[in-house]
Order: structure tokens, then sequence, then C-alpha cells
């Protein structure tokens, strides 16, 4: 199997990536998001109320809690730590791949409990 964010690059529409540089947002909290991202290469940062809760990079996701909650909200900043190579799905394509290729929604669920165990291991 891919790692995930080389799932997310397979299947995303267009061929191109989102290349976002140093200090560039990616996304903002609370803002409606209707995409998640697949890291291929680069460190993002997440920020919730100014303070960095986590860093990823290649070959991780982000941002799928907007395509998954009903008010499709974000619940962290995402700022660019270095040049980055983002790969995307939008919510059609999210639930496709999904749909598809199982072992894809099992790495996302992954991902998330790993930042959820992170988090409670930083409390």
């Amino acid at each position: 199997m891919l790692e995930p964010a080389k799932t997310v690059e397979l299947f995303q529409k267009q061929p191109e990536h989102q290349t976002f540089y140093p200090g560039d947002v990616i996304f903002e909290d609370g803002k409606k998001g209707d995409v998640m991202y697949g890291i291929i290469e680069g460190v993002v940062e997440l920020f919730v109320n100014g303070q960095v809760i986590e860093t990823i990079k290649t070959g991780d996701v982000f941002g799928e809690g907007a395509l998954v909650h009903e008010e499709h909200t974000r619940a962290s900043t995402a700022i660019a730590k270095t040049e980055c190579k983002l790969a995307y799905l939008d919510q059609e394509r999210f639930l496709f791949v999904v749909q598809e290729t199982p072992m894809f929604a099992l790495y996302v669920i992954r991902s998330y409990s790993d930042r959820l165990r992170r988090l409670k291991r930083s409390l």
C-alpha cells in the first residue's frame, strides 16, 4: 500500500501539486475547508490558538477533518514551515478513494489516532 500522501497524489483530479513556501498559510482555523492534503515534499506546522501543536512531514496527510465534519470547518491553522509540494483531494474524490481503497481509510484513521496520542502525551 502506498503511503497516504502518495495515495492522495494518485487520485487527485489535477496532475500538478500545490506549492507553498515557508510562512504561507495553507488554511486557517474556523474557515470552511473543501480539500484535504498529502505532503509530497516538505514540512507543515499546525497551530491552535497561535501555538504549534504539531509538525507533520513528507508522507502524511492533513485537513481531512473538514471533509468528514458536517460544518466543513478547519480545526487548526496550517502553515508551511519549509517549501511544500502538496497533493489534494476534494470531498468527492476523498469518498471515492475511501470506498475503493479501504487501506487508505485505515491510514487516515491511524494518522488521526497518532496525532491524538501525541497530543495526549504532551498534556
